[in-house]
């Protein structure tokens, strides 16, 4: 544990990790709606490293802060290049870990980073997980609306899996729930799944909030 800290450390520092990126298409038409920004290392002397291993090292360490402006500024260029190649990429969506959201100036932050580089908040997009968002609701809710004053579309991520209360969840600027896979994945064989996702997506439509699965 502590060798996957001290290369991880290394790899933050020197810029050593890279982006993959997952698109997010809509089902309708077929179209590429946004792509996810996703965090891969494959160390020199470690070889590839699962985001499952040195994902809870960040969080454990308080690494998790410095990789996700990392991670933030790296997906803001990529997008800028894409738009100087013509590439008209509507949406960047990235994910902001519960030590990220806990910290008071991450609006400030991610404006900063923003202005660097040039992109459009309009064009970027955050999930931020059911847990973290629940971990405060009230302190959550300011932070939610000064992420959302900066133009950034923000989704709430693993929805289902936490303890959400309704109440908040309907004080929440949010512009998309993501449910959770755990729900997804045997949607065509348990009936009980089929009626959750079907609730969950009734309910988020009636709240003016769009899905993603």
């Amino acid at each position: 544990r502590l060798l996957l800290e001290s290369r991880l450390r290394q790899a933050v520092a020197n810029g050593a990790l890279q982006l993959h990126f997952q698109p997010l298409v809509s089902l309708a038409d077929g179209r590429i709606v946004a792509t996810e920004a996703l965090v891969r290392w494959n160390d020199a002397e470690l070889g590839e490293v699962s985001p499952a291993k040195f994902i809870p090292v960040a969080e454990a360490s308080g690494l998790i802060i410095a990789l996700g402006e990392w991670v933030f500024r790296k997906a803001c260029s990529q997008l800028k290049q894409w738009q100087a190649e013509g590439i008209a990429l509507p949406r960047m969506v990235v994910n902001v870990s519960h030590l990220q959201f806990r910290q008071k100036t991450l609006a400030q932050t991610f404006l900063a980073i923003l202005t660097e580089t040039g992109v459009d908040p309009h064009h970027l997009g955050l999930e931020i997980t059911e847990s973290a968002i629940m971990d405060n609701p009230d302190i959550t809710i300011g932070t939610l609306k000064e992420l959302k004053a900066l133009g950034i579309e923000l989704s709430l991520d693993d929805f289902g899996t936490g303890y959400s209360s309704l109440s908040y969840l309907k004080r929440f600027p949010i512009d998309k729930l993501k449910i959770d896979r755990s729900f997804i994945h045997d949607i065509s064989t348990d009936t009980s799944d089929e009626a959750m996702v079907t609730a969950i997506i009734a309910m988020a439509h009636y709240l003016g909030i769009r899905v993603v699965a």
